[in-house]
């Protein structure tokens, strides 16, 4: 799919390919380097090579993923679990290090969907199936492969939705929060011994994620709240006691509030509707 975009990106600007390789040539452009245009002053201009700090960071996020599937087949599943949370971290900053510094680029944004499909998208799915599911043979790779089209499908459609719906919400549940309802449950239980309640959790959290994922569900972003204002000071208070109370138990305290804001979605569409409902029949 990305090749077929790269090749089809010089027709869609009205260039033709050959045009294109020629003006790589007169730019000494190595052989399978990356050229950008950006505007500058309303100009467009080519700028060969990528941003080194975004990149580097979404590579160690690329990075955690493929050692959580590792540690997985290893049976290391608290390493996992963990290795998916570092995962969330990096992506986290990635994009924010990109806007603080300008470096945002076409190909930084490519990469790093490419490195979530991984981090977000197989590594929870491979966690869950050999810690849980693979005894369910067809049943658990089945519930499996859900959560992983469910991450692949969620981030094709975020990525055609950029700038077209309110910045407030998501629609569906974000594939980072779905990777830490997956990876909470894991390090929450991964001490317990194989029991029928514990698969049957993990198939519907897994399941469930899946299927949340690709849903018109909306969920908060919290993209409106305004951290470089100044706040009052018990504001500093409440960050110090959250950080004491996922110190306590950080997989319960993970787990438990990534699946209530799994649930959040669900249950304010049900209320909203209600009250439409409500409100129609009142008139």
């Amino acid at each position: 799919m990305t090749e077929e975009r790269a090749n089809a990106a010089p027709e869609s600007r009205g260039v033709k390919s050959d045009e294109v390789s020629g003006s790589a040539t007169d730019h000494d452009v190595e052989s399978g380097e990356v050229v950008e245009e950006e505007l500058v002053e309303g100009a467009p201009v080519r700028r060969k090579g990528i941003y080194l700090l975004p990149n580097a960071l979404t590579t160690a996020s690329l990075f955690s993923g493929f050692y959580a599937i590792v540690s997985a087949a290893g049976g290391v599943f608290d390493n996992a679990a963990i290795a998916i949370f570092i995962s969330m971290v990096l992506d986290g900053l990635d994009g924010r290090v990109a806007r603080m510094t300008n470096t945002q680029s076409k190909f930084g944004e490519e990469y790093d969907s490419l490195a979530d499909m991984v981090a977000f998208g197989v590594a929870p799915g491979f966690v869950a199936f050999f810690w849980s599911l693979n005894g369910l043979d067809k049943l658990g790779w089945a519930v499996t492969f859900i959560f992983v089209a469910g991450a692949a499908l969620r981030l094709a459609r975020f990525n055609t939705q950029i700038g077209s719906v309110d910045k407030k919400y998501f629609v569906g549940l974000p594939s980072p929060a779905a990777a830490a309802c997956v990876a909470g449950l894991v390090w929450s239980f991964h001490t317990f011994e194989p029991a029928a309640w514990l698969t049957f959790m993990t198939l519907i959290v897994v399941g469930g994620s899946g299927v949340l994922m690709v849903s018109n569900v909306f969920y908060h972003s919290f993209k409106d709240l305004d951290l470089k204002g100044r706040v009052p000071f018990a504001a500093i208070l409440l960050v110090v006691l959250i950080l004491v109370v996922v110190a306590l138990d950080p997989a319960t305290v993970l787990f438990t509030g990534f699946l209530v804001y799994a649930l959040s979605g669900p249950v304010r569409a049900l209320f909203r509707g209600k009250w439409r409902r409500g409100g129609r029949s009142g008139r």
